[in-house]
């Protein structure tokens, strides 16, 4: 963190000394913050924070940095389960940029912010008044009505907690509407007197609800009697001398108006003000004030949230008109332009190069309206590009640039700078955005505003015309500044010759300006299909895992009989009258000598499991997406998925989200799955795993069906490569291990993986909007061993570590592709053996088992020599009376081969005796 001192001196003395005002409290609090004079007849001082990115320009990386990490605190704080459901609000103006970064920092968290700018047409969903401030109506205008509805945590984030009304106001008011049970106040510092401590314990009984605080910082402003009084005789009396010092020093010398080392910083509107007596082309950086000035080594924690796809309701107006090709300077237009600044007679002087940002079309440009999951995924990966533009436009030998954004437009510009500061090499960047309040300057060290830019309102406020600011910005030896603007902004006020751009292009050689198109809400349209999917069930109503390890996207069939007998299932699905999802096979019971065969297996194999899994999940983080959403496909595919995901947690700390679809050979994905998974993620983070590849037939069905979900709803980004634990075919790219083991998870069936069926797909059962179906057979609970198996193998993974990193490591810099070695083996042995049909052989240790356990197996062919992963197939193929036949040259350690033209009279009563 970069202190608030300037050579050494705090840069809240001045104010100190004169009004006696004192800060009291942790030892970071002078690190954070300076104080200055308001002019505001309710409040004498100003906390002036230096992690906020608002009055002092900062390293981007240290403001969202600051936001993330309370994010991260208020997810830990809630738990998995409450933090998924929890809703943020922000405040205007100031904390608009810190309440986004703290929800990126939560994960899934939906964001919204209050804002003094009605739009026309969204209704106003709540309102609240903030007592000290100098203006004073903050709106709700969330796009979906239902943002404040709901029972999860509502997570309410400002700068600081000064005295508290602020946020029991905001809380009376949505809570007589949305009424909820647990609230979280979040703020930079926590700067309450020792008489409104109490307060906010004494609200929340009150009105029922648990109210938790999470601050970075905590202290109090100790005033002496008549502050007030003191602070605005002192800002009279230098806005005075101000004044003639402006008026002397003339149009010439306004970017001289400082009056030196303990001088004011004239605030007259005829002049910019100069920050520091530096000339403004020297390209001196004028060191006097270190707030903001010095790099920071450290980086933001990245926040890939879950995400979705295109297709807000709403739209977002255009960058305004003019040269709009990359670097173009904005020059003057004529009146008939059709959008943008206009010349009505006064010529708009070239003050800035426009820089055309390509921004995502119907992406909001912030949380005015509501930012979801979905738009925060578009974000992140757009972010990159344009950041590449904006650094393309930087003037040669650039060293020092400044990102500006515009009052409540603080997060889109932030994330910007941040991502121009990673990609811009030997450019030191710094943040900040200009504002409506009133603050006095004075150029003295120990003063936390030493110089201001005065400049009119360029978005036609409500309120009427008025003075805007920029702090510490002049003349600080920037040698480039990017004004960040929305599209409302970008006005003729903006382009005049006292506007914005001529304030700074007095003060620094190189001015550019990116637009970032207004969002506006559009209608709500009548949906073709019904308005919403159904949650993902579960556990413990659905499924024995715990209910943030995953989410199943299925309909519960529990109540329907479904099972048939193996063999009766075995000829209707050979003899084509029936498909093997639209019933379920009779679940197998395992006898005790088999029970005994699965807990020594992975007693045996849990180190090599959990290896494994960290290695997949090592690469799915590395190649596929930094949060990646985990979408298992049901159900062996499950129980992997949930190790990836706790994997991540334990080596990362991250919470992947993670849901199981159902995928049916021959019949596709649940395309409603994928419309669910669109609707509230970006489908380039979804990343679909299973347990094993065999010959690869899933892969090429997900590949098939992916490609026919994208023409039927327009809907792309979904990738159908799988990641999987174990790939003998040769099938994927993504993988832990290309060797065939025992993955004890298929040795047994509902019991090792949620007491969830295998999913079924029946016509009179699964409507054209209804998820697959599945069962949960709570009756099995006493037999299950789904979250032991979990809990086994996510032991192992502290010893682990080093060999997933080795492993990791040498699969990301090997090659990888696919050869499909596991398919040409079934072609052979279909062949070989007269069988003719490749779905009919089984390859693998995981797809023999499942021979074994559902289908009427004919043969198993097994590797010669092979040890004790082959014990659980022995038994069973001794069971059921199935030969075992070693082959001394096998792909896979095994092979189940179903009994080809199978006819219940095909068979003789040992189940062997076929006819071809």
């Amino acid at each position: 963190m970069n202190k608030a001192v300037n050579d050494g001196v705090w840069s809240g003395s001045w104010v100190a000394e004169r009004l006696g005002v004192r800060l009291v409290g942790d030892d970071g609090l002078t690190e954070m913050l300076g104080l200055a004079l308001r002019r505001n007849p309710k409040r004498a001082h100003l906390l002036v924070s230096n992690v906020l990115g608002k009055h002092v320009p900062q390293s981007p990386s240290v403001v969202y940095g600051a936001g993330f990490a309370l994010g991260r605190r208020v997810r830990e704080l809630l738990g998995a389960e409450e933090a998924g459901a929890a809703v943020v609000l922000g405040y205007a103006e100031t904390a608009t940029g810190l309440g986004h970064s703290v929800a990126d920092g939560i994960g899934l968290a939906p964001y919204l912010h209050s804002t003094r700018r009605p739009v026309a047409g969204v209704a106003r969903a709540g309102g609240f008044e903030e007592s000290h401030s100098h203006a004073t109506s903050h709106l709700l205008l969330p796009e979906d009505p239902s943002l404040l509805v709901g029972d999860g945590p509502l997570v309410l984030v400002d700068d600081e907690f000064s005295t508290g009304n602020t946020v029991l106001n905001t809380v009376r008011d949505l809570h007589e509407r949305y009424p909820r049970r647990r609230y979280v106040v979040v703020a930079l510092v926590d700067m309450r007197s020792a008489a409104d401590a109490g307060r906010l314990e004494e609200f929340a009984r009150e009105i029922g609800a648990r109210v938790d605080l999470v601050t970075a910082a905590s202290g109090t402003v100790r005033l002496p009697e008549g502050v007030l009084e003191k602070g605005q005789e002192l800002v009279a009396r230098y806005e005075a001398e101000s004044a003639g010092a402006g008026a002397g020093a003339g149009a010439a010398g306004a970017g001289a108006a400082s009056a030196g080392a303990g001088g004011l910083a004239s605030a007259a509107p005829s002049g910019p003000v100069a920050q520091f007596p530096a000339p403004p082309n020297s390209g001196a950086a004028a060191d006097a004030s270190q707030e903001g000035n010095t790099p920071n080594s450290g980086a933001a924690p990245d926040a890939s949230q879950a995400g979705n796809a295109p297709g807000a309701r709403g739209t977002a107006r255009p960058a305004t008109a003019g040269p709009q090709s990359h670097g173009d300077p904005v020059g003057p237009r004529s009146h008939g332009d059709s959008v943008g600044p206009q010349s009505h007679g006064d010529p708009v002087g070239p003050h800035a190069t426009r820089i055309d940002l390509h921004w995502p079309p119907g992406l909001p440009d912030g949380g005015r309206h509501g930012f979801t999951p979905t738009h925060r995924a578009r974000l992140e990966a757009a972010l990159p590009v344009m950041a590449a533009r904006l650094a393309e436009a930087l003037p040669e030998g650039a060293r020092r640039v400044h990102v500006l954004g515009f009052e409540e437009l603080m997060y889109a510009p932030l994330r910007l700078a941040r991502e121009l500061e990673q990609v811009a090499e030997g450019v030191e960047v710094r943040y900040s955005t200009t504002t409506r309040s009133p603050v006095l300057a004075v150029d003295d060290p120990g003063y936390a505003i030493r110089t201001r830019l005065v400049f009119p309102a360029h978005d036609t406020p409500a309120d009427g015309p008025g003075e805007r600011y920029a702090y510490n910005v002049a003349g600080a030896g920037f040698d480039a500044v990017i004004a960040v603007v929305d599209s409302v902004a970008d006005t003729p006020e903006l382009h005049a010759p006292e506007g914005l751009l001529a304030r700074l292009a007095d003060h620094t050689p190189h001015v550019l300006l990116a637009v970032v198109p207004s969002y506006v809400p559009g209608p709500l349209a009548l949906p073709e299909r019904p308005p919403m999917l159904p949650e993902p069930l579960r556990g413990p109503a659905f499924s024995s895992y715990a209910p943030e390890e995953v989410g199943w996207l299925l309909q519960d069939l529990s109540d329907v009989t479904l099972e048939a007998p193996t063999e009766e299932r075995e000829e209707a699905v050979q003899s084509g009258g029936a498909h093997y999802a639209e019933s379920l096979p009779v679940e197998y019971q395992p006898s005790e000598q088999y029970q005994d065969l699965f807990q020594a297996a992975l007693a045996e194999s849990a180190t090599r499991l959990a290896q494994a899994a960290g290695a997949v999940t090592e690469i799915v983080l590395a190649e596929r997406s930094p949060r990646p959403v985990l979408v298992s496909l049901a159900r062996a595919g499950t129980p992997v998925g949930v190790l990836m995901r706790r994997w991540a947690q334990f080596r990362h700390g991250l919470e992947l989200p993670h849901y199981a679809v159902s995928i049916v050979r021959g019949r596709g994905i649940d395309a409603n799955a994928l419309r669910w998974l669109a609707a509230h993620h970006d489908p380039r983070d979804v990343v679909f795993v299973d347990g094993w590849t065999g010959k690869g037939a899933i892969t090429r069905e997900l590949a098939a069906a992916i490609r026919e979900f994208e023409e039927s709803d327009g809907i792309t980004g979904f990738d159908p490569e799988i990641a999987v634990l174990a790939d003998p075919g040769s099938c994927v790219r993504t993988y832990g291990t290309r060797e065939d083991y025992l993955i004890p998870s298929a040795c047994l069936n509902s019991t090792v993986s949620g007491l969830i069926s295998r999913t079924v797909l029946r016509a009179d059962l699964v409507g054209p909007h209804d998820y697959h179906g599945a069962k949960f057979y709570r009756e099995l609970a006493g037999a299950d061993v789904s979250v032991a198996f979990l809990d086994a193998v996510a032991a192992r993974f502290p010893e682990v570590v080093d060999a997933v990193d080795a492993t990791a490591k040498e699969l990301l810099s090997g090659d990888r592709e696919p050869t499909w070695e596991g398919w040409a083996a079934v072609e052979r042995i279909s062949e070989e053996y007269g069988i003719h049909d490749v779905n009919l052989v089984k390859p693998g240790v995981g797809e023999t088992t499942r021979v074994l356990l559902r289908r009427v197996p004919w043969k198993i062919l097994a590797r010669a020599g092979a040890g004790a992963d082959l014990d659980h197939v022995r038994l069973l193929a001794e069971q059921r009376g199935v030969p075992v036949e070693e082959v001394a040259e096998l792909p896979y350690t095994c092979v189940g081969l179903i009994h080809p033209k199978y006819t219940r009279g095909a068979t003789g009563a040992d189940g062997r005796a076929v006819n071809l």
